[in-house]
């Protein structure tokens, strides 16, 4: 058990974590995903049909035909609320480090959540006030 303690002090005290070279593996990762992306599509484009008919180039809508011009006015509140939503998803995801470390964090780690929370309360309340979800057709 020594022998094994011993040799991980060396180990840690010999290697310094922070020199570029540690960031190698990633490097080389990055390159074969790319390189994988590159070669797949390539392939794919040689490979492919290239047969271009009329009826292949029509906008396929699930089986329904497609009626009148799509470049028609559209009501801001559809994309008030998918952005509301990104904004308070994005938020939400930030309990997950709290909630992995939260014995770590002790009381202060704490304090510090119910304030974000507050925060975020805060917000919604102001969404809320401003009528951004209430619906009128």
């Amino acid at each position: 058990m020594d022998i094994f303690l011993l040799q991980a002090n060396t180990l840690a005290t010999d290697s310094n974590l922070n020199n570029s070279f540690s960031y190698f593996p990633i490097g080389v990762q990055l390159l074969f995903a790319l390189g994988f992306v590159g070669l797949v599509l390539g392939v794919t484009h040689i490979l492919g049909p290239k047969r271009k008919t009329a009826e292949k180039l029509q906008n396929f809508e699930s089986g329904i035909e497609g009626v009148g011009n799509a470049r028609h006015p559209m009501a801001i509140k559809y994309f008030l609320v998918a952005i509301l939503f990104v904004l308070f998803d994005v938020e939400v995801i930030f309990f997950y480090p709290y909630a992995v470390n939260f014995r770590f964090l002790g009381w202060s780690g704490f304090l510090e959540v119910l304030l974000f929370v507050g925060f975020f309360l805060a917000g919604f309340i102001y969404i809320i006030k401003k009528g951004a979800l209430t619906w009128e057709d």
